[in-house]
């Protein structure tokens, strides 16, 4: 079987950075793991990103040219990995810059220019992975759980299905695996909205540790009211942007307070997605920035009837792994195999997602 080496790119709804991560692969597995790191933006890159997705689609003209200087900082981030780690990949994938997202009305912006990127790197760049499914009739999300599939099959045990991987990034989001059936769907926050309500009241960037969430009380009231949300009981498949929810319910309390209301809020809605899906899982593999959230994760352990984990427990990188799904799905497509389905997208028909620029095209 035709393997190639592909490096997947990725920055997240939060701006933290670009995570890269190189795999060989021939599109149904990975044979190899390579390395994995994530970089920084530019602070003011950071800044715009973050000030035009919380635009919620509204600040379009800004957007060509911070697609500039996202490719910018990816072109640095890529040369700097590439030459520290001595790879000469077949592709590489440019997720891009997610900064507005709205299924409703077949809309998804990820800035970023493939084919800048192809002519900086003098590499062939893999790009638009969400377009084909979205013209498809699809929500463009999630795109990883065909890479949580490949995982199942060769990191975890039959006897531990049905399990769900569970993402907590911005949203949250899980894919639910028993043998061959596969079902995708965002959730609901993730920490996006504890982000937001640390750095709005100066307090750091995010709760880390789960410090700040611990030392306060939930609000039982307008937790209650908040998991009305419509989005909570709806069946998949569905998605997000990052500010589809508001954390506006928690204003009036007390910065510990509204902590641990909003924390207990993610927690709770993961919970109510149990509901949702065929099965019980019987395991929760977690992963992405939430799964370093000891508070979150013993709240999750308490309200699951799974078994949690953290997806570092099956030799799962989870600060890597949406970087190493982004180069799988480069796999899949460079193998002609479809990278996303109806019951994971909502798409008419299994898409063979993404477009390849190639250097001076």
């Amino acid at each position: 079987m035709t393997t190639w080496s592909v490096v997947g790119t990725i920055s997240g709804t939060s701006a933290d950075g670009i995570d890269l991560a190189e795999i060989e692969t021939g599109g149904t597995t990975v044979s190899r793991f390579g390395p994995a790191e994530t970089v920084a933006y530019r602070p003011e890159t950071k800044r715009r990103v973050l000030e035009a997705a919380a635009g919620k689609g509204t600040r379009r003209d800004a957007w060509p040219d911070l697609a500039r200087v996202v490719t910018q900082d990816h072109a640095a981030a890529l040369r700097s990995f590439l030459d520290k780690h001595g790879l000469r990949p077949d592709a590489v994938v440019l997720h891009g810059q997610t900064v507005w997202h709205d299924p409703t009305a077949g809309e998804t912006v990820q800035l970023g220019d493939p084919q800048a990127l192809a002519n900086a790197l003098q590499v062939p760049v893999i790009g638009d992975v969400r377009l084909a499914d979205m013209a498809a009739g699809g929500q463009g999300a999630p795109l990883v759980p065909v890479y949580h599939q490949a995982l199942t099959r060769s990191l975890v045990g039959q006897d531990r299905q049905p399990l769900c991987f569970l993402n907590i990034g911005g949203v949250s989001n899980l894919t639910y695996v028993d043998g061959d059936r596969l079902l995708a769907f965002d959730i609901g926050p993730g920490n996006a909205l504890l982000d937001d309500w640390i750095r709005h009241h100066g307090a750091g960037d995010y709760d880390a540790g789960g410090a700040i969430s611990a030392r306060g009380q939930v609000d039982e009231t307008r937790l209650r009211q908040a998991l009305d949300h419509p989005f909570l009981g709806a069946p998949g498949p569905k998605s997000l942007d990052r500010y589809s929810f508001s954390g506006a319910f928690a204003e009036g309390l007390g910065l510990e307070d509204g902590a641990a209301t909003l924390l207990a809020f993610t927690a709770q809605a993961i919970a109510k997605s149990e509901s949702l899906l065929p099965r019980v899982p019987r395991l929760w593999i977690v992963c992405g920035g939430g799964r370093h959230n000891p508070v979150l994760m013993g709240a999750l352990a308490d309200l699951l009837a799974g078994d949690v984990a953290t997806s570092d427990m099956f030799r799962i990188d989870g600060d890597a792994l949406e970087a190493q799904a982004m180069a799988f799905l480069g796999g899949r497509l460079m193998a002609g195999l479809p990278t996303t389905y109806p019951e994971t997208t909502g798409t008419a028909l299994p898409v063979v997602g993404g477009k390849l620029y190639t250097p001076g095209s």
